[in-house]
């Protein structure tokens, strides 16, 4: 049964979704997108749980504009770190899976340097506990800068969609190009920003023809790469 404890840090508290493997071998911190509410992954949370991953899913609001906001930001980075901590005491090896901005915070605390649109740094620092990263159509633009990428050694499942214009497959191709063989990067034809949420925002029309044998080649691929 999964569990959603409390957590409270200096601007309120929070719920953290916990989907708890049977048997564990691993635990995966799941960083949300734009939406904030990782229950639209519920069905991808859930294979991972079945698999032998226990998954931990900190809550957030809503980010109600493209042009996130440095306080915004941080908050998500902060809490994030607590919900690490929460994981961390299930002494087992981490990993993580994001999505769109999600993904780009992971990278940011697998050592990216990460760069706001008026050009100043986001101060915070790197977190190696994080073994391996996937992430689901990275919001790459906060690494632009030269050498942002320099320290970030983890390996990383990268996958993006063909007919996302929200963080297009240009992004998840540069940072394959910056880190090479560290990345497995997958573009996906027929689909698009959303198309890596199981539950999909009001009003969005997927652009996925089979969305099911998709979740399940997701889910089974995904799998593979954290177990591996």
């Amino acid at each position: 049964m999964n569990k959603q404890p409390v957590f409270e840090d200096n601007a309120g508290t929070f719920p953290v979704s916990v989907f708890p493997a049977i048997d564990p071998s691993r635990t995966v911190l799941f960083a949300v997108g734009a939406g904030g509410n990782p229950s639209r992954h519920v069905r991808l949370l859930n294979m991972l749980a079945e698999q032998g991953c226990t998954v931990v899913a900190p809550h957030f609001e809503r980010l109600t504009s493209h042009m996130v906001a440095a306080p915004e930001l941080a908050l998500r980075i902060r809490r994030l770190r607590l919900a690490l901590d929460y994981a961390s005491r299930m002494e087992r090896p981490i990993s993580a899976v994001g999505h769109s901005i999600g993904a780009a915070i992971l990278i940011g605390l697998a050592g990216g340097q990460m760069w706001m649109h008026d050009g100043t740094r986001l101060d915070f620092d790197a977190d190696k506990r994080i073994e391996r990263i996937v992430a689901f159509t990275p919001a790459m633009d906060f690494f632009r800068a030269p050498g942002a990428l320099d320290e970030v050694h983890t390996r990383m499942q990268a996958w993006a969609g063909l007919l996302d214009s929200i963080t297009p497959p240009s992004q998840t191709a540069f940072l394959k190009s910056a880190l090479g063989s560290l990345v497995d990067a997958r573009f996906i034809e027929g689909a698009g920003h959303f198309s890596f949420i199981n539950e999909l925002p009001p009003h969005v029309v997927d652009t996925l023809e089979d969305r099911e044998a998709f979740f399940a080649h997701l889910a089974l691929e995904v799998g593979k790469f954290l177990l591996g």
